[in-house]
């Protein structure tokens, strides 16, 4: 069991967790919320925590389908790894793969707005009211765009490979988290999504840079393999604090309707603490090779976790 845990890589199935938690909070404070009481129902708590679980199960199916694909690569940049390590077999990591895929999307097809309350009506709701599921199923896509050849394997180009990752991470998710308690047909939840698809634009190469060895060896053309370490840190630098101003701006324009005054502050703190992180990449760009987790990648996740539940408090208070 801890080497299936260790395989799905638990600590990043926090962030979608709670992208999908912060992002129904953001729907049910806003001015967007179908039902005018804003009651927290039975039915509304467990909808998230649905939504919620099968996101991080998603997440674990995505993880362990890209350690497959990387299995080779991972001999020489990550050998302890479960597979590489001869821990679990491949057949073994396949089987987990389709059950984690299985239980993290088909009970999605139930995730439907107010008034659908009871499981009969969200089960034989009209197609088009299963936004969540249609999001959920294309993060599903996204799995397989990103890691297998037969898909186009974008992992292995230096733009593609950002876009897969940014779009259902940080886009969908928020708007998947907001379909649990509203409709996706306005325009505050794509906004409070692409916050965080920028941010992710530039911050996922930095998982990138310890692992070029392995990566050039593998036919792998990451960022900083195609521009350099230095070139390539400086490209994804902006990335860490320019997203976040896109918050006060969105309050001040009235597209955001969660607290005005916290939506300003979070966002100059988020872009606060960007700018440290790009200091730390800056500095000393030849650093991030040195290291599988480099500061910068730790404060990527704490940033974006921070944020999701920032989002949330601005929308409740």
């Amino acid at each position: 069991m801890n080497r299936y845990v260790t395989l799905a890589r638990p600590f990043t199935l926090l962030p979608p967790l709670l992208g999908i938690i912060s992002g129904a909070v953001c729907a049910w404070g806003s001015a967007h919320n179908p039902d005018p009481t804003r009651a927290i129902t039975s039915s509304v708590v467990l909808t998230v925590i649905l939504g919620s679980a099968c996101a991080a199960l998603l997440n674990a199916a995505n993880n362990t389908l890209n350690q497959i694909y990387d299995v080779e690569i991972d001999r020489i940049n990550k050998p302890k790894r479960p597979l590489p390590a001869g821990e679990l077999t491949l057949r073994q990591a396949w089987i987990f793969t389709w059950i984690m895929f299985a239980i993290g999307l088909l009970p999605t097809w139930l995730v439907v707005p107010y008034p659908f309350t009871t499981w009969r009506a969200k089960l034989f709701a009209p197609f088009a009211l299963h936004e969540c599921f249609l999001i959920y199923f294309a993060a599903f896509i996204s799995t397989f765009v990103y890691s297998v050849p037969a898909f186009g394997r974008t992992k292995a180009h230096p733009i593609g490979a950002n876009l897969t990752i940014a779009i259902p991470r940080g886009l969908l998710l928020k708007v998947a988290g907001w379909t649990m308690v509203a409709r996706a047909t306005t325009l505050e939840p794509w906004f409070i999504g692409a916050i965080f698809m920028f941010f992710l634009l530039g911050a996922a190469s930095t998982k990138d840079f310890s692992d070029i060895k392995g990566d050039r060896a593998g036919g792998v053309r990451t960022l900083p393999i195609a521009l350099g370490v230095r070139r390539a840190a400086y490209t994804i630098a902006p990335f860490f604090f320019l997203p976040w101003l896109l918050m006060p701006l969105g309050a001040q324009l009235g597209i955001l309707t969660g607290n005005r005054v916290a939506l300003i502050v979070l966002g100059v703190l988020l872009a606060a603490w960007g700018a440290y992180t790009l200091w730390l990449i800056v500095r000393n760009p030849d650093e991030l090779t040195a290291t599988e987790n480099h500061p910068s990648w730790r404060h990527m996740y704490l940033m974006m976790m921070a944020a999701q539940i920032g989002f949330a408090v601005a929308y409740v208070v």
